[in-house]
């Protein structure tokens, strides 16, 4: 049944589904790389889309901006529409000196400031990580099209404007990059029994200072969406 968040039908996502933070990036994902793309859900002009990848299905929804907003759409995906597998496709900063520009960065873990997984109760922190499999897929999918994708720890931070200026603290013990979704992607995952996985384009730098302004996030991170959606066909086949 349709949720107070999403106008879908059973049955109307994928068993994949590529989740960018921005609605005009799934649109542009959709109109771009699918074929016979359906527009499945727009509440709150969240674009969803259902079409075909290389005779897959594969959908692509957007999800908002940080935990709490990928937290409510991953988990209905997950919990109401069947979804199996979300693969995250946003924007970080990086903190690795060796990341530039449009660098493609693997999740394999999401270390966080948030207090996402204090609903769970547990005695202890919880350490958010990639579904394996899903990260195999990926990184065998960038070297098939050329791509050598560094994966390692990331930072999901509640914060786009930190008073502390505490990211590149987290340099220091080797996190490349800080995005603000992978790590409630990851619980929520954990928690369903489904798979996850987070790949980002380098959109800024904190090292350097360099950034990309808004219409080149939206449009030109394709290397990012080509192994995204390489991936989902992989895993139509496992």
């Amino acid at each position: 049944m349709p949720t107070p968040h999403n106008s879908a039908n059973p049955g109307d996502f994928a068993k994949t589904v590529l989740m960018p933070g921005d609605p005009l990036r799934a649109k542009f994902i959709a109109e771009t790389f699918l074929e016979d793309a359906k527009l499945v859900n727009n509440v709150r002009g969240i674009h969803g889309y259902t079409g075909t990848y290389k005779g897959v299905p594969v959908s692509v929804m957007a999800s908002g901006m940080g935990m709490p907003s990928i937290g409510i759409y991953s988990y209905e995906l997950y919990d109401q529409y069947g979804v199996e597998n979300i693969i995250r496709i946003g924007s970080a900063g990086a903190i690795s000196a060796k990341l530039k520009l449009r660098d493609v960065v693997a999740a394999q873990g999401a270390c966080t400031n948030s207090n996402y997984a204090h609903q769970y109760g547990l005695p202890g922190p919880f350490a958010p990580i990639a579904d394996y499999t899903l990260l195999e897929t990926a990184v065998a999918a960038a070297r098939e099209i050329g791509v050598e994708m560094p994966v390692g720890n990331v930072l999901s931070s509640d914060t786009f404007y930190d008073a502390s200026k505490s990211a590149m603290k987290w340099a220091e013990l080797g996190v490349l990059a800080v995005e603000m979704e992978a790590a409630a992607l990851y619980m929520n995952a954990a928690k369903l029994g489904k798979r996850a996985l987070a790949i980002c384009s380098i959109s800024d730098s904190f090292v350097t200072g360099e950034e990309l302004d808004a219409a080149e996030r939206q449009t030109s991170f394709t290397t990012m969406m080509k192994i995204a959606l390489e991936t989902a066909a992989k895993m139509a086949e496992k």
